[in-house]
């Protein structure tokens, strides 16, 4: 069974969840990831006898699972490690973790069960074929753990990892040719956990040759792990001092690159120490100020590339403004052309500090006749993810939209010359709001509109957008009232119905549909054809492109809103799914699987959640349908026994409702069910047993009678239950059984159609629904903001005051 992403994360926390509370993020993460490492190159080792790493016998995953459970499993795991770090030159990179440290493990039994049950997490995860055609399930698996452990890490020990998101708009920024021969040389000076490095280098169709440098010993160690994972093990990943120390440099001048990213530490107050050389990086250039290393870094990333070079790099705002030598350095760069682009992104998507930060794009090609910098203010678009922010998949390709046209959008970018750089008004200062007001309108309000009453055609033309769309509506809902006035024509009540029922909605949302049942069906081609060769990133990235030109000319809907209704789809299930056919087939991926089991910390069984369950406890049966849940089945092939299912449902709740209305009334103080009552509830075991006592006491006939009554409600009630569960267990026992008659056609069709297509179309509509609602809403506001004049407000507070003062000359109180 090829390996989910889903499945593969929710080990892997699993793990970590195995040691915390024993040690902080920063130093559980070396256990969880040397685990992964070992996991990974034995698998591959196994499966090519050409493999790169080295795996000794003594030093597999597989020797490591026969030392579970015995006295000295952590000492003797720390010996397996070593000889495979020794075998590989990896010492110092995978061996970092003490697995027989009482101070983090606990001793004696604590430490054998907690490296033993380590073990067990990975050894059921089978990665022999995670690594689809263009698709690195390991890879992103390892960024999954490195998001967390840094935001775990906090503030001061989350530096080591760049945002995914912001990795990916990077390498895209680079716009590396499709032709580009993998001896192209590419570097990062600080390459921290080296995500951005890899990112940029899986953009490159071909690959790169990849160079970094980063300082801290723990982290560099984590580069070279993350790059044996990623398929780069020919990098050349050294440690050091970069401002201090550079390793790549040819005598006292610096080596030169093709391609540069980087995400130096901010403002580093320190970046002197050590520093005796400046191999040439400032020179023609003013030394950066002693108490902050931004200008440092950038330089030394100017230095580094070659005269046609490209770079991106990630510095904070400060960088664009700062005065005195600062000033002074930005301005050279800008007259020598250096910078092409900057990307302003929004506060805290960084876990090293909140402040907002920019990517400055270096580009040396050209720059002789480069007449300006375009500019991109992106710091409005992202979304909350626990105490961070995040790019959205629309906010990327947005920002690349706009960078590879050169695109003017308001408030968004635009081309700024130099001559308005230059200006005596700008001073070469490059802050973004200078140039691109990205602010949102106030919305203000219309005095003589309070006064005068109507609805300021100001305020009306603003929604221009939905008067195209809808020809006809304004005039629908509002007539003139006096110059530059409107009144509404119905109650506002009644907007959002009158919206709806206006003869252009539903050839809007007949045309959405259309359009996107247009597009599916454009694709389909490609979505049935998935193979074992499919590379599922380009897929999405297909999808995703034609997609957006299909609703560019939409009249309504914001094109990169719709992208996002596919890319968050694909993100959270759809790419599993690919993947899974990818690795199995059609066939293979739709057949049902046994839950797996584990144990947790405790020694206690724990079950994969299942889609369908027969029988209960340790003995149950429980399935699990990772391609196609049972519900579609069911949907397609049994819908007249769903249809009865879902009345034998409304039936027991019918029951139910009946139970609880008859108790309702009359199962209270001194009501007839009153002695049914035990311990403030009456159920169907305390109405026998009162019906019984009642019948010998002889109770009043009427009492009786009730008990009686809502016995046969509860019996109604159980039946009905009774019922509800004998159709379930049949239908999921037809659902099951149909698993192993579905022919290929069949998958195919339940899987493109019912529930990627579905599930798309459903998302796009909701789409247009929301910017409807946002629309009636506003013409909601502005109908109850200018309903009542100042003036009738003020005789509505007199005849309010009149009132009021006669009550109280009539309870004899002087108003």
């Amino acid at each position: 069974m090829a390996l989910k992403k889903s499945d593969l994360y929710s080990s892997l926390w699993s793990s970590a969840d195995e040691l915390r509370g024993s040690m902080d993020a920063s130093q559980y993460k070396d256990y969880v990831l040397t685990l992964l490492f070992v996991k990974y190159v034995s698998d591959k080792a196994k499966a090519d006898p050409y493999a790169l790493i080295e795996v000794p016998e003594d030093g597999s995953f597989d020797y490591l699972i026969t030392l579970k459970g015995k006295p000295d499993v952590g000492e003797k795991v720390n010996v397996a490690i070593r000889k495979l770090a020794e075998a590989n030159s990896l010492q110092g990179v995978i061996n970092n973790a003490d697995f027989d440290d009482p101070t983090k493990l606990g001793s004696g039994k604590d430490l054998q069960d907690r490296v033993s049950n380590l073990i067990g997490i990975f050894q059921d995860i089978d990665f022999t074929g995670s690594r689809a055609e263009g698709d690195d399930l390991l890879g992103d698996a390892y960024e999954y753990l490195m998001r967390h452990f840094a935001t775990q890490s906090g503030k001061s020990k989350g530096q080591f990892y760049t945002p995914a998101e912001v990795s990916r708009v990077m390498s895209q920024l680079l716009q590396i040719p499709a032709g580009t021969p993998k001896s192209t040389t590419f570097y990062d000076p600080t390459c921290g956990s080296g995500s951005l490095l890899i990112k940029v280098a899986d953009a490159a169709p071909n690959g790169l040759t990849i160079y970094g440098q980063e300082n801290d010993n723990a982290t560099w160690a984590l580069a070279r792990m993350n790059m044996i994972l990623h398929g780069n093990e020919t990098h050349e990943i050294v440690q050091g001092n970069t401002l201090a120390d550079p390793k790549f440099r040819e005598g006292d001048k610096l080596t030169t690159f093709d391609y540069l990213v980087a995400n130096p530490p901010f403002s580093v107050k320190t970046w002197k120490n050590g520093v005796e050389k400046d191999y040439g990086r400032f020179d023609g250039f003013a030394t950066p100020p002693d108490k902050n290393g931004d200008y440092a870094f950038l330089l030394h990333m100017v230095k580094s590339l070659k005269s046609t070079g490209r770079g991106a790099v990630i510095l904070p705002h400060g960088v664009l403004f700062r005065g005195n030598s600062e000033a002074q350095i930005r301005k050279e760069l800008i007259k020598r052309g250096y910078i092409k682009a900057i990307i302003g992104l929004p506060a805290n998507l960084f876990y090293g500090t909140g402040i907002p930060a920019c990517i400055l794009v270096l580009d040396k090609k050209g720059a002789t006749s480069r007449t300006g910098i375009f500019m991109i203010d992106a710091s409005k678009g992202f979304e909350k993810d626990g105490q961070k922010n995040r790019l959205r998949p629309r906010d990327m390709r947005k920002i690349m939209d706009a960078y590879v046209r050169q695109a003017d959008i308001d408030r968004f970018s635009r081309f700024v010359p130099n001559s308005e750089i230059e200006d005596a008004k700008n001073d070469y200062n490059l802050n973004i709001p200078r140039y691109i007001d990205s602010s949102k309108p106030e919305d203000i309000h219309d005095l003589r509109a309070h006064l005068q009453g109507g609805i300021p055609n100001r305020d009306l033309d603003d929604l221009q957008l939905y008067w195209d769309a809808f020809p006809g509506l304004r005039e629908e809902l509002f007539s003139p009232l006096r110059d530059g006035y409107s009144e509404l024509k119905i109650s506002k009540t009644d907007i959002e119905s009158t919206v709806l029922g206006f003869s252009q909605y539903p050839v809007i949302s007949s045309g959405t549909t259309d359009l996107v049942k247009s597009w599916w069906q454009a694709n389909r081609a490609a979505l049935e054809g998935i193979e074992g060769s499919t590379r599922p990133n380009d897929l999405s990235s297909d999808l995703g492109e034609s997609l957006l030109e299909s609703f560019r000319s939409h009249r309504l809907l914001d094109e990169y809103a719709v992208y996002e209704q596919l890319m968050s789809y694909w993100n959270t299930s759809m790419h599993d799914d690919v993947a899974l056919i990818v690795g199995e087939g059609w066939d293979a991926a739709a057949k049902p699987r046994a839950a797996r089991t584990w144990k947790d910390k405790n020694n206690k069984t724990k079950y994969e959640d299942a889609h369908l369950t027969f029988g209960t406890g340790a003995k149950a049966k429980r399935w699990v349908m990772d391609l196609i849940p049972p519900s579609y089945i069911i949907r397609r092939f049994f819908a007249d026994g769903q249809a009865q299912l879902d009345q034998l449902t409304a039936d027991f709740e019918a029951a139910t409702q009946a139970v609880e209305d008859y108790l309702e009334e009359h199962a209270v103080e001194e009501g007839l069910l009153w002695e049914a009552v035990e311990d403030d509830k009456i159920t169907a075991t305390t109405v026998r047993n009162r019906l019984r006592a009642a019948k010998t006491e002889g109770a009043d006939p009427d009492e009786i009678k009730a008990l009686n009554h809502v016995a046969s409600l509860f019996a109604a009630e159980t039946a009905a239950k009774k019922a509800v569960k004998k159709a379930t267990t049949k239908l999921e026992e037809q659902a099951l059984a149909q698993y192993g008659k579905l022919t290929t056609d069949d998958i195919k069709k339940l899987v493109v159609d019912d529930k990627w297509g579905v599930t798309i179309e459903a998302g796009i509509e909701g789409e247009l629904v929301a910017v409807v609602q946002r629309f009636t809403s506003r013409l909601c506001v502005l109908a109850e903001r200018y309903e009542a004049t100042v003036g009738q407000l003020e005789a509505e507070i007199e005849a309010v005051s009149v009132k009021v003062a006669g009550h109280l000359s009539a309870m004899g109180v002087d108003a």
